[in-house]
């Protein structure tokens, strides 16, 4: 008998948080197969932005590569290292980045609330926006950092700095039926 994953009430939930993916990557960690980066140099939102999708897109296509490929275990393919490898690739190809991302405004508001916790500064560096030709002059990339606030923060609290900034809209959120 197969069985559906999903939820009564609301959606699936990401493999990883916003949050806990902007503190590990900007503690240079390279989570979820991002580039590491220099904790104290930074990085532009943009470039945060765009590697959490692209991790989301990669951990997307391993889940879906890993159910394809213990369906075709169960029937007995066998499966080298270079099939599954291509199994995943064709899946991360297959991945809509739209699926894979918050929208890029809701992405800076959410920044916004972790420069208001305190959690990230921006740093001195900065460099020039690259955008078309035809278009007046962008605003300067600013690089941002954690701060020691933002590294001392649990994860706890990193799951959800929505709810650290404003803990009294948290329990109308949470489920009661625990």
């Amino acid at each position: 008998m197969e069985m559906e994953l999903r939820p009564s009430r609301g959606g699936f939930l990401r493999p990883f948080g916003c949050g806990r993916f902007i503190r590990e990557y900007l503690l240079g960690n390279g989570p979820e197969g991002s580039p590491r980066i220099d904790p104290e140099k930074g990085a532009p939102q943009a470039d945060i932005n765009y590697e959490y999708k692209e991790a989301l897109a990669r951990a997307t296509a391993r889940e879906r590569a890993e159910r394809i490929i213990s369906k075709q275990v169960v029937r007995g393919v066998d499966i080298t290292e270079e099939y599954a490898e291509e199994i995943y690739q064709k899946q991360l190809r297959k991945v809509s980045r739209k699926f894979t991302h918050m929208r890029y405004h809701s992405f800076l508001m959410y920044f916004g609330v972790l420069k208001r916790l305190g959690w990230v500064e921006a740093t001195e560096r900065s460099e020039p926006s690259a955008i078309q030709d035809n278009y007046p002059p962008a605003p300067e990339r600013t690089y941002y950092r954690l701060t020691e606030g933002g590294i001392s923060a649990g994860d706890n609290l990193w799951a959800n700095p929505l709810f650290t900034l404003y803990p009294e809209i948290g329990p109308s959120h949470v489920s009661r039926n625990k």
